[in-house]
């Protein structure tokens, strides 16, 4: 696996833009790292007391009984952090001269906490008229849910996901990540760099982003709701198969691995069965198209696994790949992170770190040709930019002191 330093002199492609991150646990922080990996100043405004709720999110093995925030680690890598009592009339006083210095603010609140704090869009509007605002929520701002909580977890079940996921004489299934918060979060830097670019190329006022969990997860459903209306069925559970083309599906290798094989259009599966020495099979009415292959895709299947059975996982990798059948491993982590592509490309680097000395994450991505994204700073602890960001927007040594003096700030 290569190794990265952190080169706190690169500059990204969102220099300039400082991002005041409000949120906390996964999407939001989700959404800022795809800005600050990029250049912008992230600063994540935290709880002194506690701080954002990945920072608890521990990792324990033998090396490391306390356990090590590895979320934090991912997440917050590229950004400051300052701490500050929000629930006191002086640590508004200094996110007031904040706002008044940054393009974006982020806040992840239910409906109506930001208004009650004083830090209501017109509010924000009448201090920084260029500022976008990014409300993060599960449901949205508007609507019967709004109010209720929203964790990924409730999105993921309400949304059809775990309906369609799962075999199908199993319950209905849950991601075992953060799915839901993950895609919300790609969706709203993809929003932010749109509202940003509105303000500065065309003169634009600041707006506000309502950015639901559920919405995003919702748009990469495919065309279910669109199927649903022509056929008048749910989508199905279907396992590692699909309702849409058939073969696709995992198959047992002879050594106890697995293999996964797509061929989702005709040429590829007359490929692979000429490859498996089953041609014939092209022409039997069983498997002549798609539809067909579909109705008997248990058959199909049992043709596949069979050939796929009798061999070890490297064999069958070798074989396919060199008849160009579209084939791949089914890994583990451990086994992912050692894969000759993944660590050729970088896909994974290995990342200076104080408590373990590095630690694996995952490249700046996508890969810019020209100003790509970089690795500046490991994740903050709790206030430790506190006093230079206060400093730099302004806010007075006085204003500073008291803010210490009253336990108000963490540094």
């Amino acid at each position: 696996m290569h190794s990265a330093a952190f080169d706190p002199a690169h500059v990204g492609p969102l220099r300039g833009l400082r991002v005041l991150d409000l949120t906390r646990l996964v999407a939001g922080n989700m959404l800022s790292l795809q800005l600050a990996d990029f250049g912008a100043e992230v600063i994540k405004v935290e709880d002194p007391a506690s701080g954002d709720t990945l920072r608890h999110w521990r990792e324990r093995g033998t090396a490391h009984p306390e356990g090590v925030d590895v979320w934090w680690k991912v997440y917050a890598r590229n950004k400051k952090s300052l701490a500050i009592d929000l629930r006191s009339e002086e640590g508004k006083a200094a996110l007031r001269q904040l706002i008044g210095t940054a393009q974006v603010l982020m806040e992840s609140f239910r409906p109506g906490t930001l208004e009650k704090m004083g830090f209501a869009p017109d509010a924000l509007a009448a201090l920084n008229p260029r500022l976008v605002v990014v409300r993060l929520t599960g449901w949205g701002q508007t609507g019967p849910y709004r109010n209720q909580p929203g964790f990924g977890s409730l999105v993921e079940a309400m949304s059809g996901f775990a309906a369609k996921n799962g075999a199908p004489d199993q319950p209905p299934m849950l991601p075992n990540m953060a799915l839901a918060d993950m895609v919300a979060g790609l969706y709203g830097a993809f929003a932010v760099a749109a509202a940003v670019r509105e303000v500065e190329t065309h003169g634009g006022q600041g707006q506000v982003i309502d950015l639901s969990l559920i919405e995003p997860l919702l748009s990469i459903m495919g065309p279910d709701a669109a199927a649903h209306r022509v056929s008048g069925k749910a989508p199905a559970r279907t396992g590692n198969r699909t309702s849409i083309s058939a073969p696709r599906n995992i198959y047992p290798t002879k050594d106890g691995e697995w293999v996964a094989l797509s061929a989702s259009t005709q040429g590829m599966t007359e490929r692979l069965l000429r490859a498996i020495g089953r041609a014939e099979l092209i022409d039997d009415p069983r498997f002549r198209t798609n539809a067909d292959r579909l109705a008997h895709v248990e058959a199909l299947d049992e043709v596949i696994g069979a050939f796929i059975g009798a061999r070890t996982l490297e064999d069958n990798l070798r074989f396919f790949r060199e008849r160009e059948v579209t084939v791949g491993p089914v890994y583990d982590i451990s086994q992912i992170v050692t894969d000759a592509h993944v660590v050729e490309r970088g896909i994974l680097v290995n990342v200076p770190d104080a408590h373990t000395g590095t630690l694996p994450m995952h490249a700046v991505i996508p890969r810019l040709s020209r100003t790509p994204g970089g690795l500046v700073r490991a994740a903050p602890r709790l206030g430790e930019h506190t006093l230079d960001v206060l400093r730099d927007a302004g806010v007075s040594e006085a204003a500073i002191q008291e803010l210490i003096d009253k336990k108000l700030v963490a540094s």
